[in-house]
């Protein structure tokens, strides 16, 4: 019997879905200051790097560019983690 289901695979193997992660941020501000409530939220921006991902992507950069300086940070960590032994 054949299947025709929209994706349906023989083997069973099934398509990854890129499920995309929400960087929405929000304080919730119902029972809280406003001074509070913005200290919050300036934290919770500052834990989660989305301004060093708006400097990253202010310019564009190939990714073999990337990969490189990629590389060449590793390098300098495992050095460092080398010379603390």
């Amino acid at each position: 019997m054949k299947n025709n289901k929209k994706g349906f695979n023989m083997f069973g193997k099934r398509k990854k879905s890129k499920r995309k992660v929400s960087t929405l941020l929000y304080v919730d501000a119902t029972n809280k200051s406003i001074d509070r409530a913005l200290s919050e939220f300036k934290r919770k921006v500052k834990n989660s790097n989305m301004l060093k991902e708006l400097r990253e992507r202010e310019f564009y950069q190939k990714p073999s560019a990337v990969k490189r300086e990629k590389r060449k940070q590793r390098a300098i960590k495992i050095k460092s983690l080398r010379l603390n032994d």
